[in-house]
């Protein structure tokens, strides 16, 4: 069933691990987040500058070519690259780079490329001159950044700086801890939601898209299967200004077109895309967020399969999704592995809801240690309206589960990733499951396609471990405020029963002449 193949992850890359490590020594005791942005804009900077000098080179090899001609705006807008005036261009920068100024020259250059740039409006960083960040350094940094995508121009502007920045996102999630991964979801996952749903044509939506994995993954894909990336619609929400600003930049660099609203809002109380009915949906949701405000939103149309607890907006991006599905649609996220069981403030009965409604396609059980900045055990979800189309077969009655859980390779101490070929295998049981011309087979211990009625005798709980016949210890999926609730009654019980002993024992002790 799987395919195999070489076994690839990102942790084997080399030049841009050594670029990082050059970068970082420069970092001093700067915040991680702080640095960030220093680095990213950058190479930002650097990317629109050399995709700039490509078409500027072309124009003056150009047979018709006449003076002036490599300054008129209109021919870079024609070619869908950035206008980089003259004091932006990265020469201009890289040559006063040991100047004590530099700060202030990298925050004109900014300014300058935003307002010649519309779509860049508000989304560089621009705070270069500041007195807390050492000059020296900073033109250590240029210097360095200089260094990336020497080389022919498509590896120089299309490849490479996309890569270092795609890399350098990650290691800055890995460096910056406990909140960190806001922006960034690890690769790996982010290529396996894809591969399962091969968002080939239509719109494409993450109401939260941190740095826009998903839609650079999605592009990747397309490509890889010799499909058109102009074939998609992108359209992305972002709560935090700067992730929203970092996605942008992302965007931009990999010549993405996304609509991700004038600014960012929060998903929930000011959806910038209410009208949006995606044909494929990614994302990966922050997890158990507490503070949602679903109480001052309890009527909202999107609560079709019931209203979500104010204290976990996990259903709540649930029944999101589905509202923004087209008739055809399915989506794919990441969520902790308490939604797979929870019957907290009714999530039970919403899960029983898309269950019986036949949204449920897919549940897959992930290994642990894939994310930088959290040990919570997480599941893959797939969700999907009906869908005509001839190739697919009814698929109503059952649910396909998929446990992962023994998948991946460790890259680090801490952090572990799924292979190439542990994706393949994934996506490829998925795939022939859905598929009429495919003859589909459980694999004890792997993935079983269990009926509906065999899910309402497990409670509605989707845990994979339940059905697959895994003989991985299971892992402890049950949510924290039902386990608490659980073990303070059992405390309490207990309590009680000391009392009654110790009274027992003093009233004994009493009787043979010992009291207490």
């Amino acid at each position: 069933m799987a395919k195999t193949g070489k076994q690839n992850t990102t942790s084997n890359i080399g030049f841009e691990e050594a670029l990082w490590a050059a970068a970082d020594k420069m970092r001093n005791n700067m915040d991680p987040a702080e640095y960030k942005h220093v680095v990213l804009g950058l190479i930002f900077l650097k990317y629109i500058s050399d995709s700039f000098e490509d078409v500027h080179n072309k124009i003056k090899a150009d047979p018709e070519y006449f003076e002036g001609l490599e300054e008129d705006k209109d021919s870079y807008m024609a070619e869908s690259v950035f206008w980089v005036p003259k004091e932006a261009r990265w020469e201009f920068i890289k040559a006063n780079a040991r100047r004590p100024e530099i700060g202030k020259i990298i925050d004109d250059a900014m300014i300058v490329i935003e307002q010649d740039n519309s779509s860049l409006k508000g989304v560089l960083a621009k705070n270069y001159a500041r007195p807390d960040l050492d000059k020296v350094r900073l033109g250590e940094l240029v210097d360095l950044v200089s260094t990336i995508g020497l080389g022919d121009r498509e590896s120089r502007s299309k490849d490479v700086l996309g890569r270092v920045y795609e890399y350098f996102l990650g290691r800055f999630a890995s460096a910056e801890g406990k909140g960190g991964g806001e922006f960034f979801t690890p690769q790996c996952v982010v290529k396996t939601l894809v591969e399962m749903l091969e968002p080939f044509k239509g719109r494409v939506y993450d109401p939260c898209c941190g740095s826009g994995g998903m839609f650079v993954q999605s592009e990747r894909f397309i490509e890889k299967h010799g499909g058109s990336k102009h074939d998609i619609a992108v359209y992305g929400q972002e709560s935090n200004p700067t992730t929203w600003r970092l996605c942008k930049m992302n965007l931009a660099i990999r010549g993405i077109e996304g609509n991700l609203g004038p600014h960012q809002a929060d998903t929930f109380h000011n959806d910038l895309h209410k009208d949006l009915k995606a044909d494929f949906i990614l994302a990966n949701p922050p997890f158990n967020i507490s503070d949602w405000g679903g109480e001052r939103i309890k009527d909202d149309v999107r609560w079709k399969y019931g209203v979500p607890p104010a204290g976990n907006a996990n259903y709540a991006w649930i029944e999101h999704m589905i509202h923004h599905l087209s008739p055809m649609g399915a989506a794919g996220f990441v969520l902790a592995n308490g939604s797979l069981s929870s019957n907290t403030s009714g999530e039970g009965e919403i899960r029983k809801k898309l269950i019986t409604n036949g949204l449920v396609d897919c549940i897959v059980a992930m290994p642990t240690q894939l994310f930088y900045t959290t040990q919570i055990l997480v599941c893959l979800w797939f969700v999907s309206r009906d869908r005509h189309d001839h190739k697919f077969r009814d698929r109503h009655d059952e649910i396909l589960f998929i446990d992962a859980r023994k998948m991946g390779t460790m890259v680090s101490r801490k952090n572990k990733e799924l292979t190439d070929t542990d994706i393949a295998k994934i996506a490829a049981f998925y795939h022939c499951w859905r598929t009429k011309d495919c003859t589909y087979s459980d694999v004890k211990g792997f993935c079983k396609a269990a009926k509906i009625s065999d899910v309402e005798k497990n409670g509605y709980v989707l845990t994979p471990g339940r059905y697959v016949g895994t003989d991985v210890v299971d892992e402890d999926d049950e949510v924290f405020e039902e386990k608490m609730g659980k073990l303070t009654r059992e405390l309490a019980e207990q309590f009680e029963k000391s009392k009654e002993l110790e009274k027992q024992i003093r009233e004994n002790l009493k009787r043979i002449g010992y009291g207490l």
